[in-house]
């Protein structure tokens, strides 16, 4: 075969990438993505064997009862607390739709003795020994730590906590509607999965 002197040797156009493994769905990870209100509780009882114990049950104890995401617990304020009249002016990330909710008596004096405690004083509720706001990183480590110190058994992360929430006050036989405005859903389709769920719907089945 001649040789052609115009030809020369070129790079390819293409180049050979490194696929990167796809993330499965968590639900391929773990049984189930909520805690129940027992874990909830061993998580919090964990929590205060910590140094900070009072302020690691506190965050628990509020992203549970309020149903907030990591972000919406760690930028909490305490000029969203009204101590006066036992609410709380939850903001939404997400586009979420912001509610007023009510704080029971024991988050109320959680977040009083943290009030008292916190030294030096903070607009943020709950922050680092270097009095800086937690961080979502931080609060997930954190949820993860308490669930190992907890013996759960399985990886915990802080969503867990808002849709323990949505399940425990589902099974207290809420309705989809109430459950969408007080998680603050856009849409309702992200509400139902708790209904859907919850045994109560299936309550009178057997009875005559």
């Amino acid at each position: 075969m001649a040789h052609n002197p115009h030809l020369k040797l070129v790079t390819p156009a293409t180049e050979i990438r490194t696929v990167t493994p796809r993330r499965l769905p968590n639900q391929d990870y773990r049984s189930r993505e909520y805690l129940t209100e027992a874990e909830v509780e061993r998580l919090m009882e964990a929590a205060k064997s910590n140094r900070q114990g009072q302020r690691d049950s506190t965050m628990v104890l509020l992203a549970y009862r309020h149903g907030l995401r990591a972000a919406e617990i760690v930028d909490l304020r305490w000029d969203q607390i009204d101590f006066e009249t036992a609410t709380l002016a939850v903001r939404r990330v997400k586009n979420g739709t912001p509610a007023t909710h009510p704080i029971l008596g024991d988050e109320l004096r959680a977040l009083r003795r943290l009030q008292r405690e916190q030294n030096p004083k903070s607009p943020f509720v709950f922050v680092s020994e270097r009095a800086a706001p937690f961080t979502t990183g931080g609060f997930a480590r954190l949820i993860e730590r308490l669930g190992n110190s907890a013996g759960l058994g399985f990886k915990t992360h802080p969503h867990m906590l808002r849709h323990a929430c949505g399940f425990a006050l589902a099974n207290k036989g809420h309705d989809t509607r109430s459950l969408q405005a007080y998680l603050g859903h856009r849409n309702i389709g992200n509400t139902v999965r708790y209904t859907e769920l919850s045994p109560e719907r299936f309550k009178d089945f057997w009875r005559r």
